[in-house]
């Protein structure tokens, strides 16, 4: 069965979210961003979402997680939940 593992996060708008992701590809850590700016939870574990099967997400967010490479960040992904910024760190 496939799975992935990614990390994300997630902001209340697109501008926001364009705002992070250029300030990762400048070198701040994904993680430091998480922490400091997501809404979701697992913004205190560095935006980490654990291993998942295709399926258990939002459609937007599958399906960038299962077609996109993995270790390039993504975003803005919009959901309902918001805008998300994604980076896919395994898959098998």
């Amino acid at each position: 069965m496939a799975w992935a593992t990614a990390r994300h996060i997630l902001v209340a708008t697109q501008e926001e979210c364009d705002t992070l992701k250029a300030q990762i590809e400048n070198g701040e850590s994904f993680e430091s961003a998480a922490a400091e700016h997501s809404k979701c939870p697992s913004g205190r574990k560095g935006g980490d979402l654990g291993k998942f099967g295709p399926g258990q997400m939002v459609p937007e967010f599958d399906k960038a997680v299962f077609s996109g490479d993995v270790g390039v960040l993504y975003g803005p992904i919009k959901t309902q939940f918001g805008y998300h910024l994604l980076e896919v760190t395994a898959r098998g």
